[in-house]
């Protein structure tokens, strides 16, 4: 956040937004352990070899919280829907998960802002919105 508002992206009205938002960040997540994420999980970072076998690939893994990877499979066209019912059968997520992708995905989206431009911004003040 601090960098968009050095580069003139983020104004005083979105600031304000988002301090709201942040005051209220701990009643909207579950509380969980962390977890080993991969950090980059899109459907560009999954390949397969020509034998079938699956691989994940461009890992940038760091330990948090394990919805903000299901956040992003969802961010830039997802994966198939057998991926998140295989996931739901062996670590069942809690309540609502599908409500708080935007928030998880506020991270990236204001990264990709900073990197690339406005456009993604204007994803980023639609999420503060929505949950300020």
């Amino acid at each position: 956040m601090e960098r968009s508002e050095s580069k003139g992206l983020i104004d005083k009205i979105l600031h304000h937004k988002f301090e709201q938002l942040f005051q209220r960040l701990p009643s909207l997540f579950p509380t969980e352990p962390p977890a080993l994420l991969h950090g980059d999980l899109w459907n560009g970072n999954y390949m397969v070899n020509q034998a079938g076998v699956p691989f994940l690939i461009d890992p940038a893994v760091y330990y948090g919280h394990r919805e903000m990877d299901l956040a992003l499979t969802q961010l830039f066209g997802g994966f198939d829907q057998v991926f998140y019912d295989a996931y739901q059968e062996v670590f069942p997520l809690e309540k609502d998960w599908k409500k708080r992708i935007d928030l998880w995905n506020l991270y990236i989206l204001l990264f990709h802002a900073n990197v690339f431009g406005g456009s993604y911004l204007k994803q980023v003040a639609h999420i503060i919105d929505k949950y300020s």
